[in-house]
């Protein structure tokens, strides 16, 4: 199967799954939705929806169409279109999996709210720091050079970094463009490798832990939910934890399943890694041959301690960010007054 790069806005992807979910309860044939869907489609959407109607004219699945554009469709989204169109419950699975992308909206936007002050913050203090290299910095230091004083190591840091910015202008730029072009790339090739190395962190990792137990939960929910057996939807449910040691976890919970064991049995195992409350969840909706409901009531449960602690952790954020720049703001002041004072008290003492 032939695999495309081609990806689309989470607008665009919610925008497909609900006109499609829509025109099927309504009757309306596959085919025929997404040619009316072809005509406003512009873009990544119209390409993806050409070769889906190329597939589907074939006589070809809607899974194995959506299957080949792997980064606007997941494993776990294709998994539950493969076995709706088995039991002809298409519309309801594109209904679901709206919902489930709205959720997954939603929680992306609570994750890059967060973000967004200690982002804005970092910035400001970027521009401060280039317009004091660039047009405060080298008027002062014309009058250190003239006075011939001794200066601190500060200020001469500075000093320097200014005449870099001055003089090798263009090198600068092309190092600063090289660095942030080296992470981009980097970031696109290896995003989860990336996106690892911040969860790891000891500040981070609380947060993308819950993060990670909340969107298995809910993909456990739905896999379960569309008749997909358990030791498959553990294999699907777990390529969407970003977190080693969460992954490692199901996958030793799964075999365990797989051998004729409960899920509760292998996540107790792990207590370190799955809370509590989860296990006992998990053990009741066993008990009750409710798995797929328990599931989503620890998505649900999860959803508003994550909410809650990115709260918290924005409002935290945002004195430290504050405090954090006066100080490096008030260090390049000092850099400066510094020399200038000792100056002035060597003039006052003759």
């Amino acid at each position: 199967m032939e695999k495309h790069t081609t990806s689309i806005s989470n607008s665009d992807k919610l925008s497909l799954l609900s006109s499609l979910s829509t025109m099927l309860v309504a009757g309306i044939p596959l085919v025929e939705t997404v040619d009316s869907l072809l005509d406003d489609a512009k873009g990544g959407l119209k390409k993806m929806l050409t070769a889906v109607r190329s597939d589907l004219a074939e006589g070809k699945h809607l899974y194995y169409a959506f299957a080949k554009f792997p980064n606007v469709f997941d494993s776990v989204t294709i998994s539950i279109l493969k076995a709706s169109e088995e039991s002809g419950t298409l519309d309801t699975a594109l209904k679901d999996i709206r919902q489930n992308v709205r959720k997954e909206i939603e929680f992306s936007d609570k994750i890059r709210s967060a973000l967004t002050y200690p982002l804005v913050i970092f910035v400001v203090f970027l521009i401060v720091l280039i317009v004091m290299l660039v047009f405060v910095v080298p008027r002062i230091s014309q009058v250190f050079l003239r006075m011939n004083v001794a200066l601190p190591l500060p200020t001469r840091v500075m000093l320097f970094a200014s005449d870099i910015m001055l003089h090798y202008t263009i090198p600068f730029l092309a190092v600063g463009v090289v660095i942030v072009g080296a992470f981009i790339y980097l970031y696109k090739r290896s995003k989860k490798k990336v996106i690892q190395f911040f969860a790891g962190l000891p500040v981070f990792s609380p947060l993308a832990r819950e993060i990670d137990l909340e969107r298995f939960s809910r993909s456990l929910y739905q896999l379960l939910n569309a008749g997909i057996p358990i030791t498959e939807a553990l294999d699907l449910a777990k390529d969407v934890v970003i977190k080693k040691e969460i992954a490692e976890t199901i996958e030793r919970s799964k075999d365990l399943v797989a051998s004729g064991r409960k899920l509760s049995e292998g996540f107790v195992e792990h207590k370190h890694i799955i809370p509590n409350m989860m296990i006992k969840i998990i053990e009741s909706g066993e008990k009750s041959a409710t798995l797929d409901k328990s599931m989503l009531e620890i998505s649900e449960f999860l959803d508003y301690q994550v909410s809650k602690r990115l709260a918290t952790l924005t409002t935290l954020l945002e004195p430290i960010m504050l405090v954090f720049v006066g100080l490096l703001v008030g260090g390049m002041m000092m850099a400066i007054i510094a020399p200038i004072y000792g100056l002035i008290s060597q003039v006052g003492s003759k």
